[in-house]
């Protein structure tokens, strides 16, 4: 454990202790521990974490504890708590480890999926559950529908101190915040928890049932072929990031003038879809085209974009084609749908007088609509080496008062509600250098002020 956190250590040490302690029961003389179903079970929890450790099957297969919690919630069902937290054990501790202390990760898996079993074990009898299930006699018929509710608050036992256990670990070794630590860790758990349950119910009635426990079986291999699906669809979902975080990379070695430019337009983008009430799918595409909105600037030469000057026309013109070049850079990029639009677009106004192609009104893709309100609040509130960002209700207002000629006043308003909802941060809008927004002129230092208004005012054209 050599390189954990002491808080870390002491953590992981009083829970192994407990774990310990609450199996203490079904190791004493005479306990009556039905160790023949507990040995099936903690082979089944072994054997569905040992392919993640083979080197044939590689990074195809879960590697984790989900593609056996319903394994783990068929022993908090059939066993006492004191052998439910045995079953645990052996699969935890062979299991892969990505990331060392592995020992220390080891230990901690171990004993956390120990105590969450034993717990939800303790729930499930407290509540009758196992006389449900047709009591020791064999053959007996299960009790339903009312077997669903214990197993059903087996399952958020199990749901709620997995999570205060996985939160207690951040916050002793990864010094997560207390008030950050356990933020949405029981939601997004419980559901996966719930139907984890329902598939351990159905593995503990045909385990008791005349067919026995090969039976199972039939449960847990879909349900792990679930899990690896589910796995794939991560796993892709983090490429799909990591694409993105490459090429927002790219541009910021390139152009230090948009460094930290990208994320927040993607932000305030998403902040945006949430008031417009769009789907989920739709909203992560348009936080997508807000973060990818300035990627064309990868094809425009590093001379113009890091020109202290004022620009020429010529020069102009070339950094008006980064939409171009942006929709040319991610078009064989299929999972951005219709973020790559939104790049080609973000830079056109609602009156017609923008580029590359001049499109007005509703011909302007709802998404460009969308980010270009983003990108140009965002250019307003950041602060730049010359002068500091205006103040939000300011930009707002600027805002506002563009709308109906460069931008879309439903996008306006629905900023506007979002912004009084939630806020901004203005110490994330800190920047080194001039940030360019969708028609504000490039105001760099040591350059002219623009022909007329003030600068990085929304209704300029750049």
């Amino acid at each position: 454990m050599r390189g954990t956190p002491g808080a870390a250590r002491v953590h992981i040490l009083c829970a192994a202790v407990c774990a310990v302690l609450c199996a203490a029961p079904a190791l004493s003389p005479g306990a009556g521990t039905p160790w023949g179903t507990l040995g099936l079970l903690a082979a089944l929890c072994t054997a569905c974490e040992l392919p993640g450790r083979c080197r044939f099957f590689g990074r195809a297969v879960p590697v984790s504890a989900g593609s056996f919690f319903p394994v783990l919630l068929t022993a908090a069902f059939l066993l006492p708590p004191s052998a439910a937290v045995l079953v645990a054990v052996p699969g935890a501790l062979a299991g892969r480890v990505d990331r060392p202390p592995v020992a220390a990760r080891r230990i901690w898996r171990a004993a956390q999926l120990a105590l969450t079993v034993g717990a939800a074990s303790w729930t499930y009898a407290l509540l009758g559950g196992p006389a449900t299930l047709g009591g020791a006699a064999e053959g007996a018929v299960p009790d339903l529908p009312y077997a669903l509710v214990p197993a059903c608050a087996t399952a958020l036992v199990f749901s709620l101190v997995l999570a205060a256990t996985d939160g207690g670990i951040l916050v002793t070794a990864e010094r997560v915040a207390v008030r950050h630590a356990w933020r949405g860790l029981p939601a997004g758990s419980v559901g996966p928890h719930l139907v984890h349950a329902l598939a351990g119910l159905m593995m503990a009635v045909l385990w008791r049932s005349s067919y026995g426990p090969l039976s199972a079986l039939v449960v847990l291999l879909p349900m792990y072929i679930s899990c690896w699906v589910f796995a794939q669809y991560h796993r892709r979902q983090a490429a799909h990031r990591a694409t993105i975080r490459a090429l927002v990379q790219a541009v910021d070695i390139k152009d230090g003038y948009t460094r930290g430019h990208s994320e927040r337009v993607g932000r305030a983008s998403e902040l945006i879809a949430r008031e417009l009430g769009m789907e989920e799918s739709r909203m992560e595409a348009l936080r997508f085209a807000g973060i990818l909105h300035d990627v064309g600037k990868l094809g425009v030469p590093t001379r113009v974009l890091r020109k202290d000057g004022p620009l020429t026309p010529e020069e102009r013109r070339v950094i008006e084609l980064h939409p171009e070049y942006g929709h040319e850079i991610v078009r064989g990029i299929g999972f951005l749908d219709e973020a790559r639009e939104a790049i080609l677009h973000h830079h056109e106004r609602l009156d017609g007088s923008g580029y590359p192609y001049g499109l007005a009104g509703d011909r302007i893709p709802e998404f460009a609509r969308v980010v270009a309100v983003a990108d140009a609040f965002d250019a307003m509130t950041s602060t730049r080496s010359y002068r500091r960002g205006r103040p939000v209700p300011a930009a707002v207002e600027e805002l506002r008062r563009c709308a109906g000629s460069q931008f879309d006043p439903r996008m306006v308003r629905a900023l506007a509600r979002a912004l009084d909802r939630h806020g901004w941060s203005a110490a994330a809008n800190t920047v080194t250098s001039d940030e360019e927004g969708p028609g504000l002129p490039v105001q760099r230092p040591g350059s002219l002020p623009a022909a007329t208004g003030s600068p990085d005012r929304p209704g300029q054209q750049r």
